[in-house]
């Protein structure tokens, strides 16, 4: 009776839903968006950083996206809106860094 009761919950979900931390943290982070927030949190942005660097960081952590799918959420993240990252310019090339 108990092993059928402890089937019934886990196909049917009755009672309370219980939502792990480790939910939260894996949507968080989901997609190329989530990979640059998760290199942020990891203090990756505390020294300018060029673009080919993320790219590689990324890669390194499990984000495999085409370049164009990571260039978009980096300029929207160090745009005035989101405030996370600022986008510097030195020797004519575009570093971003944490912005503080």
């Amino acid at each position: 009776m108990s092993r059928l009761e402890k089937l019934e919950r886990a196909v049917f979900r009755s009672g309370k839903v219980i939502t792990s931390k480790t939910d939260k943290d894996a949507e968080k982070y989901k997609g190329s968006t989530g990979g640059i927030r998760l290199l942020a949190d990891e203090g990756y942005f505390d020294k300018k950083r060029t673009f080919g660097d993320i790219c590689k960081a990324l890669e390194s952590k499990g984000y495999h996206y085409t370049k164009q799918a990571v260039q978009t959420p980096l300029n929207n993240l160090s745009s005035s809106k989101k405030k996370l990252l600022v986008a510097l310019t030195e020797k004519g090339r575009k570093l971003y860094a944490k912005r503080k």
